[in-house]
């Protein structure tokens, strides 16, 4: 029985008893003919022509890929074609057709909840609007994002989302870049219905970092997503019913992981902003650098927001291979270090042990005096662990003109081997680690050391479920692990195959081995490499072609460069017998080793450790306030942009060295940094290719075993305070605080 006859029945039957009980109330049936429908050509007249559709450009560059093509399905967005893959959204289908549908709930990166209901469309032949974020999108399916149902009933969602929303945008940090100000002006309503009393919730400590008031929070779930599958910390959620319903931690306790300064980037409104930063600044009156972080070996593309002199804070940049739109909370909140303790003017230290400021022609004649009157062999030289390419590059030629060879880069350890790339690089790649099946962590432990690639593992380990075997002292992962022993011997088990997590290797279609740098300054480095290449040797998975398994993950930002600039020493002892010294930056240098009698020089642009052994102080640039090149723990060339100008009398590291070799006689023949840079393309190329990543030609398989064996000294802890590791988070007030409240 049709569904036409079905209506038409019981429309007879009521309308029969309303007129028996009723006669004056009739219903009147409205018949419309469509007589065209009715010949029979009709059906094989051809349709109408569509009408020719603009070409649309996908939200933020957008990009549609189709890794099985049967599996391509096409909807319509405002009646334009798009082709999408199975099991897209509704609302991603939306943003490859160029429309920008409003949201607060919705992040990508970030599980869907579909419960702040501002992403609502018209679909075809559904009864009312549905949530985009939340509905697959299907072949077929018509939808309809600018009707006046989709807008009304954005209308009425804003509505009731400003019902409890405090009037605070004068005074929130968010005004100017909140999605909630800038929603309710594109798709609100010019009133709201509601007279009664706005609800208030009680503020919570998150910390130093975030600043919380939560009376403007809109129950949007991204910082509880955020920290339980990103962050992996189990410290927000939502807690009470209704009108009582607010986001808090259920006993009073800080935000304690290392990337919880995210949340202030992903709050649609102004219930979470930064505390550091708190009534500093308007966004628009700052001026935005786009630049990398240099605080770990990771190399986070940053923007520094400065205003005049003063960098006012450091927000991430969108870079998909190597911390895709997260930092870490030393790169964002360091930067008041770049302001304290900073070094101004050239300085010698007098007999009495005070610094007075001199010229720069002053500061430098003395170095030359003292440099001509050692001996080659005698000059040593360390770069620091922020140091750019330029100026390390500079340095080495500078001391061989001196005929010295004794330069070398902090971290990297004595008698280091830089002849295979592969040897210090993190040759799966960043991004590449998500391909990773089981994990074996050699003396690393990445949540402190990489903050962004701890995270990669976390989001591999959540996706895929696998495997991560951790060999070191006991440390806070979070993410399942096992911890499989403490020392070499561990792994020398692993590698004859007499231990339980073989098998798992074995099995693993990619297995990744992360070796931590702080095995460079151990004595029996090089037979704690030549086991894992004896494990790479049995296991055909861990090099292949298309995949290299076996990494290092650096610390600092100037190490892979170092190495491939050939930062090697010739001596291991040099520093113990030297009497000329050169600090560029280095201040984590064994300063008890030097001789008293030698003569430091100190080039940076803090006062820190290494100041009060020098005899000169030369004043440096900042990495936001110069251009340098870096290169990343997995081989990635990249630049620092000067956001800000040098402090006082500061100047460039690589100005300074070229400086003081025409004051020592010893002329180097660069004068612009583009010259400095065809210098480094004839020592290592790569190191121009920016943003580009190079990986390493030869595996560790051609090198040969070393004859040493492992020491039972078991693996230590390379970083005792994330929060403080260089000279620019050791000056930083945030840093201590931060610091303080990991010591309680």
């Amino acid at each position: 029985m049709g569904l036409g006859l079905l209506a038409s029945r019981t429309l007879r039957s009521t309308s029969s008893k309303l007129l028996t009980t009723n006669p004056k109330s009739t219903i009147l049936r409205t018949i419309v003919s469509t007589p065209d429908l009715h010949k029979p050509d009709a059906a094989a007249e051809p349709a109408a022509p569509e009408p020719d559709l603009p070409k649309r450009t996908p939200i933020a560059g957008a990009r549609v890929h189709f890794p099985n093509p049967d599996d391509v399905i096409e909807v319509f967005v405002d009646g334009y074609p798009v082709k999408i893959p199975k099991g897209m959204t509704v609302l991603q289908a939306c943003s490859v057709a160029g429309v920008d549908i409003p949201r607060f709930c919705y992040h990508d990166r970030l599980s869907i909840a579909g419960n702040c209901r501002m992403c609502l469309v018209e679909v075809e032949k559904s009864p009312k609007p549905v949530a985009s974020c939340a509905m697959p999108a299907l072949p077929g399916m018509k939808i309809k994002t600018d009707t006046p149902i989709a807008k009304k009933a954005r209308e009425g969602v804003m509505e009731f989302l400003l019902m409890n929303h405090p009037l605070d945008c004068p005074i929130c940090d968010q005004g100017g870049e909140c999605d909630l100000q800038d929603q309710s002006m594109a798709f609100g309503s010019d009133r709201g219905r509601f007279t009664e009393t706005k609800r208030s919730v009680v503020d919570k400590n998150l910390g130093p970092l975030v600043k919380t008031v939560m009376t403007r929070c809109i129950q949007c779930t991204r910082c509880v997503r955020f920290a339980t599958e990103i962050a992996g910390v189990q410290d927000l959620g939502m807690l009470g019913r209704g009108s009582g319903e607010e986001i808090g931690t259920y006993v009073e306790k800080l935000m304690t992981s290392e990337l919880s300064g995210n949340v202030i980037d992903i709050c649609p409104v102004g219930a979470l902003t930064s505390k550091p930063f708190a009534f500093k600044a308007r966004n628009w009156e700052l001026k935005g650098t786009e630049t990398i972080d240099v605080t770990d070996a990771v190399g986070s593309n940053i923007r520094i927001d400065s205003r005049g002199p003063e960098v006012m804070r450091i927000v991430p940049r969108l870079n998909e291979d190597i911390n895709e739109e997260w930092i870490s909370d030393k790169t964002r909140f360091c930067y008041d270090g770049l302001k304290r303790q900073r070094l101004n003017d050239p300085m010698i230290c007098d007999n009495d042990g005070r610094f007075k400021p001199v010229s720069w022609h002053d500061a430098l004649a003395v170095v030359a005096e003292v440099i001509h009157q050692v001996k080659p062999e005698e000059i040593v030289g360390v770069a620091g662990k922020l140091s750019d390419a330029e100026s390390m590059m500079l340095l080495k030629d500078f001391l061989n003109k001196m005929g010295s060879n004794n330069v070398w880069c902090e971290g990297n350890g004595k008698n280091v081997n830089a002849d295979l790339r592969s040897g210090y690089l993190l040759n799966s790649g960043i991004s590449g680690l998500e391909k990773a099946d089981c994990f074996l962590l050699v003396g690393t432990q990445p949540r402190v050391e990489a903050a962004m690639v701890n995270a990669r593992i976390r989001k591999t380990v959540r996706a895929t479920q696998a495997k991560v075997g951790y060999i070191g002292p006991p440390a806070d992962f979070n993410y399942d692990h096992q911890h499989l022993g403490t020392g070499p011997e561990t792994l020398v088990e692993i590698a004859e195959g007499r231990h339980s997590f073989s098998s798992a290797l074995s099995a693993a279609k990619n297995p990744a081995i992360i070796v931590g740098a702080g095995i460079f300054e151990r004595e029996d480095k090089d037979a704690i490499f030549s086991v894992v290449q004896s494990i790479a040797a049995k296991n055909k998975n861990l090099i292949r072609p298309d995949w290299n398994g076996v990494n290092v993950l650096l610390l600092n930002a100037a190490q892979a460069a170092a190495l491939d600039l050939g930062l090697v020493p010739e001596s291991d002892n040099s520093i113990e017998s030297a009497k000329f010294v050169y600090l560029m930056g280095a201040d984590d240098v064994d300063l008890d080793k030097v001789p008293k009698d030698a003569f430091v020089v100190y080039q940076g642009h803090h006062g820190d450790k290494g100041v009060y052994r020098a005899n000169v102080i030369l004043p440096g640039a900042a990495f936001s306030e110069k251009e340098g090149t870096y290169a990343n723990t997995e081989g990635t060339a990249q630049q620092t942009v000067p956001a800000v100008p040098t402090v006082g009398d500061a100047r460039e590291d690589w100005k300074i060295i070229r400086a003081l070799s025409e004051v020592c006689g010893v002329k180097l023949p660069y004068d612009t940094i583009s010259g400095v840079r065809l210098r480094i393309k004839t020592v290592a190329p790569n190191l121009l290719r920016v943003d580009e990543r190079e990986p390493a030609t030869f595996s560790g398989s051609v090198k040969p075993e070393s004859s040493s064996k492992v020491s039972a000294t078991p693996f230590g802890v390379t970083i005792d305070n994330f929060y403080m590791t260089d000279v620019i988070t050791r000056a930083s007030k945030i840093m201590a605080q931060c610091s303080a409240l990991l010591k309680k």
